[in-house]
């Protein structure tokens, strides 16, 4: 066979199509049609293959009926070179069949990948509010893995449904008897592992449920720690990980329960149904029905049937397990962007932000601060104020949501303190779509206070960033995400903790060049850190989501003891004891 026209290379970059939404196996088959060519070639390896394999027998048929047994030396010679010519080809399709199907699984792999990926990037901010962090990463780390690995079932699993009709035809010719007991024998074993298979699929399904949950459990609790850590959380989050840990693995016995049972089955039947047959083919030869030669091959063609059987059943277990995995990705796939409903046009001019659920206003050209103890709290009024959430917020009078949602983006940015930094050159990675000049650029360097990140690289702004800055330090990630917010030059930036990482000097460094350099337009910032408090024009102090007070920092500071409670924990551990 040709090794090139029916195996066109692996794309990892290229459009993977659209993508079957209709349900799990018409997403299956969808992969399938997606490459049709390596799909079929598969199933043509795999079933001449198994077929040469299960020829085998009857070549030792031949050999001993016509060779051993008269005593025919050159015809005995004959038989034996065909049998080895035949080992030969079955190696052979072995080896290429595994390659093609290796290139079947990766593709299928990348192809889910890619419509995930994308996926993710058509729902946007709303991808979050649509399904959790702990969902995607399972998507992505275990069901793209599952859903591959179900479709070996094109090649050996065709081969296997033509090898299995191949020896029940070469039975027939050597005893109808035989060849009945053949083709009775699957069925049976089919109706004995089939509740199995439904059973997988159901504690395969809240086993995956779990999983995502428990995921999206540890990734809050990673970016919470430090939170938690000061709230004294941490013993509570710690005990409720751990019953949440212990119900996974409770989940995970109970799908290795019934995949033991099923990979028992799948090698125990087919060895029970080997025993009946040979048993009843030395019968035939004691009562001289059939030959000793047919004997032979009659054990053969049962060895050989062994493999087809057991396939059936790993493969039943392979495809229940993979439409698990692919209804979990049909259903993400399944998920549309937050309509957009807005038909107005922003205010012409600069204009106030006003949140009625926090009762937080933001007046233009003024650098607002949100302090709170929750974190949580201050971020979900910037989710408002930016309109990334359904709420009440007005701009300029107008409800932001009937305000077109591109003006919107385009005047008001929200930075956030852990928003993703893809791999690029610094420069890339600030600039993002603008090209703006190096001038401008420094500028920003310089006001987040990250000429000593730049002057550190090896080349300067034309130096390598790893994906979400892994070869940058906390404090530096974080200096990369504001200069990049401040190149924006948004009309209104909303900073979440933006020198959260960072060292009370430099601190106190990026607060004052984060006022110059925003001067005049609209910025907010959510921090509890007072060098930044004493920065802002207005303070909001928030408790439980509501805006207790505001004014400035050093007003608050003599009027407010929980405010002034909170702003000194934070700037000294040991100051709160020293508190009156």
């Amino acid at each position: 066979m040709s090794a090139r026209w029916w195996r066109p290379g692996i794309d990892a970059y290229g459009d993977p199509g659209t993508p079957d939404r209709r349900g799990g196996g018409r997403y299956l088959w969808w992969l399938v049609r997606a490459q049709a060519g390596r799909s079929v070639a598969a199933a043509v390896q795999g079933t001449v293959s198994l077929a040469t394999a299960a020829l085998v027998p009857y070549l030792m048929a031949r050999a001993i009926d016509e060779g051993l047994e008269p005593g025919a030396p050159g015809v005995l010679a004959g038989w034996v070179t065909v049998l080895v010519v035949a080992g030969m080809v079955v190696s052979w399709l072995d080896i290429t069949r595994h390659r093609t199907m290796t290139r079947v699984r990766m593709d299928a792999n990348f192809r889910t990948v890619k419509v995930v990926l994308a996926q993710s990037v058509r729902l946007g901010a709303s991808l979050r509010r649509q399904v959790a962090a702990g969902e995607v990463v399972t998507i992505g780390v275990g069901d793209v893995q599952t859903i591959a690995t179900a479709l070996t079932v094109i090649g050996p699993g065709v081969g296997a449904v033509v090898t299995y009709a191949l020896v029940a035809v070469l039975l027939l010719a050597v005893s109808p008897l035989l060849a009945v007991v053949v083709l009775l024998g699957v069925p049976v074993i089919g109706v004995l592992v089939g509740p199995l298979m439904g059973r997988l699929q159901g504690v395969e399904s809240a086993y995956r449920e779990r999983q995502s949950a428990l995921t999206a459990r540890i990734g809050d609790l990673a970016g919470g720690l430090r939170v938690l850590n000061g709230l004294g959380g941490k013993r509570l989050v710690a005990e409720a990980f751990d019953r949440d840990s212990g119900r996974l693995r409770a989940e995970g016995y109970r799908v290795g329960a019934v995949t033991s049972w099923i990979q028992a089955l799948g090698l125990g039947l087919p060895t029970v149904f080997l025993a009946v047959v040979t048993w009843l083919a030395a019968r035939l030869v004691v009562r001289g029905d059939i030959t000793v030669g047919e004997l032979v091959s009659v054990y053969g063609y049962v060895a050989v049937l062994v493999v087809p059987v057991a396939y059936f059943l790993e493969f039943g277990n392979q495809v229940s397990r993979g439409l698990v995995a692919a209804r979990r990705v049909v259903r993400f796939l399944r998920l549309e962007p937050l309509a957009d409903t807005g038909v107005r046009d922003a205010p012409a001019e600069p204009a106030a932000l006003y949140d009625p659920a926090s009762g937080v206003r933001v007046l233009p050209g003024r650098l607002t601060a949100l302090a709170c103890a929750r974190p949580a709290d201050a971020a979900a009024v910037v989710d408002r104020l930016g309109r990334f959430v359904p709420s009440d917020a007005t701009w300029g009078g107008e409800r932001l949501d009937d305000i077109a949602l591109p003006q919107v983006r385009d005047r008001i940015l929200v930075a956030d303190h852990e928003a993703d930094l893809f791999a690029g050159t610094l420069r890339e990675v600030v600039s993002g779509r603008r090209r703006p000049d190096d001038a401008t650029i420094a500028r920003a360097v310089r006001a987040a206070v990250a000429d000593d990140i730049v002057q550190g690289l090896p080349d300067g702004l034309d130096s390598r960033i790893d994906a979400q800055g892994r070869n940058l330090s906390g404090g530096q990630r974080q200096r990369v995400r504001l200069v990049r917010a401040l190149l924006a030059e948004a009309e209104v930036l909303l900073a979440v903790e933006p020198t959260s990482a960072l060292d009370a000097h430099t601190e106190a460094a990026v607060a004052q060049r984060l006022r110059a350099a925003r001067a005049g337009r609209t910025t907010v910032v959510t921090t509890t850190s007072p060098l930044v408090l004493d920065q802002a024009d207005v303070v909001y102090h928030l408790v439980d989501c509501k805006a207790v007070a505001h004014g400035t920092h050093q007003g608050l500071l003599s009027y407010d003891p929980t405010y002034r409670s909170l702003v000194a924990r934070d700037a000294d551990p040991d100051a709160e004891e020293a508190l009156p």
